[in-house]
């Protein structure tokens, strides 16, 4: 893949951001965080999609309406307990190449997320979703708690990325002015 390793005129291959990215996965978190880590990444976009996907479809910007089954609207919590119900089938048989996987996590995120963004209408049994009372408070709340829990869940991981990167961007930079 372009961008992988950097051509050297003595041969040399050094690796590229991708690859040292992934040795520091690697070598800094076990198999819950990077499968917390995906829990919370999907938290988190799959919040953000949700309330993207509503809000197009609200204001009329994107070509398609509400999912409805026989004439009954079904909210996207609908989807979300479908999926937490399936990621416990998966914890309940206890498969053990299934269990911990980062795509179950991204599962139980994906699903948390859709039903905490119409936890409003559950906690009243109203749809309430569009109200203004409490809607930008939950907004920037679960927002910050899904950036939060995925730095939280393996913070030295992330100290260790940044100073990779960061001496992968110095070396390219003396690279191209020593060369």
């Amino acid at each position: 893949m372009p961008g992988d390793h950097t051509d050297r005129s003595d041969g040399d291959r050094r690796p590229g951001l991708r690859d040292r990215w992934r040795r520091v996965v690697d070598d800094n978190t076990t198999a819950t965080e990077r499968s917390l880590m995906a829990t919370w990444l999907a938290f988190g976009v799959t919040f953000g999609v949700a309330r993207l996907v509503t809000h197009g479809i609200r204001g009329k910007w994107l070509p398609w309406g509400n999912i409805s089954a026989g004439g009954t609207h079904l909210h996207h919590y609908n989807l979300g307990i479908a999926t937490l119900a399936g990621v416990g089938l998966v914890a309940v048989r206890g498969d053990q190449a299934y269990v911990g996987h980062p795509g179950v996590g991204a599962a139980y995120g994906a699903g948390s997320a859709l039903i905490a963004d119409e936890f409003a209408l559950l906690l009243d049994l109203k749809d309430v979703y569009w109200a203004k009372q409490g809607r930008i408070s939950v907004d920037v709340s679960l927002g910050i708690l899904s950036v939060l829990g995925l730095y939280l869940t393996a913070a030295p991981f992330w100290h260790e990325l940044t100073r990779t990167t960061r001496d992968h961007v110095r070396d390219q930079v003396r690279e191209r002015f020593t060369s």
